[in-house]
């Protein structure tokens, strides 16, 4: 794949040859499983479901998700997935007995590590008003809407029957805990969003 300025998932088939996927943006959900429906299939590992786990653009990145889509769990460099899982060059995705890199030679600035070095917080610190706040922030973007917007603070205090001041004052929290505070305004919201999502501090099934 000389001279290719892209990403892609590596995996070696059944005959024990070398295989790219090549991962399109405008192709935002690749499903990968057993069957042969599947954009990826692994159709030789019994171990790997029928739909298995769906790898998704999100943002400018790209993300896999389970979401207990699968019987036997997918593992990201050996720790099990929980939920949604930002990928990273490099990262070893192991589903049943099948390995599959993640490969990303875009060239695309990282704007998560720009932000924060991509160092978020533990989901032990939030409290559960402030995750419940996250929660809703990220509710428009449910079953992988990729171009739908951070909830309105006024549509957060409305669901969780909050004042909109205090909506205002958990998000300035959530800002500083994810290292987004010194964003222009108009884009903490969406990249608090996206962090949450693309960590798995707030996976599909909260939505």
């Amino acid at each position: 794949m000389t001279g290719f300025r892209g990403s892609f998932l590596r995996f070696t088939d059944q005959a024990g040859r070398q295989q790219e996927f090549l991962l399109i943006a405008d192709r935002q959900r690749v499903t990968v499983g057993r069957s042969p429906q599947a954009d990826l299939s692994l159709p030789w590992d019994a171990e790997v479901s029928r739909l298995h786990a769906a790898i998704e653009h999100f943002g400018a990145q790209w993300t896999i998700v389970d979401d207990g889509l699968s019987r036997n769990g997918t593992f990201v460099n050996g720790e099990r997935l929980v939920g949604r899982r930002r990928l990273h060059p490099g990262d070893r995705i192991r589903m049943g007995t099948s390995v599959v890199s993640f490969h990303d030679f875009s060239g695309a600035p990282d704007d998560a590590t720009r932000t924060s070095s991509a160092v978020l917080p533990p989901l032990r610190a939030l409290t559960d008003t402030q995750r419940s706040v996250l929660i809703a922030l990220c509710r428009p973007y449910k079953n992988g809407a990729g171009f739908a917007t951070p909830a309105s603070n006024q549509a957060i205090a409305e669901e969780l029957f909050l004042s909109v001041d205090a909506v205002k004052t958990h998000l300035r929290t959530l800002f500083s805990k994810f290292g987004v505070e010194d964003l222009p305004q108009n884009q903490k919201r969406v990249r608090l969003a996206a962090l949450a999502l693309q960590s798995g501090i707030v996976s599909d099934r909260d939505l």
